[in-house]
């Protein structure tokens, strides 16, 4: 759960150190850190191309959306793995496995 919730706070940075350190020592944790980390990877590419598209007001639109998107499937994450279940983020560039 703390992966989750630490995408919210530190992006990237948080999932990568849980899944650097838990990675053998639990599947289960490992497998929600990856999926955390996979899930931030692609909002941080979501982020850095709307800050692009800003350039062409795009962007502008597109920041808050994504914000909010992100907000959302973090909490329904959190609140998953609260349980014990395994989460997975409805679309997410899955690169860590």
């Amino acid at each position: 759960m703390l992966s989750h919730l630490l995408g919210l706070l530190v992006s990237w940075i948080g999932p990568l150190i849980i899944y650097l350190m838990k990675k053998d020592e639990s599947p289960y944790v490992r497998d929600q850190a990856a999926e955390a980390l996979n899930f931030q990877i692609t909002m941080f590419i979501g982020y850095l191309i709307s800050g692009i598209l800003t350039i062409v007001i795009v962007g502008i639109v597109l920041l808050p959306i994504i914000w909010i998107l992100s907000l959302i499937f973090h909490i329904q994450a959190a609140m998953a793995t609260n349980k014990g279940a395994r989460y997975r983020y409805p679309f997410s560039i899955r690169m860590i496995t």
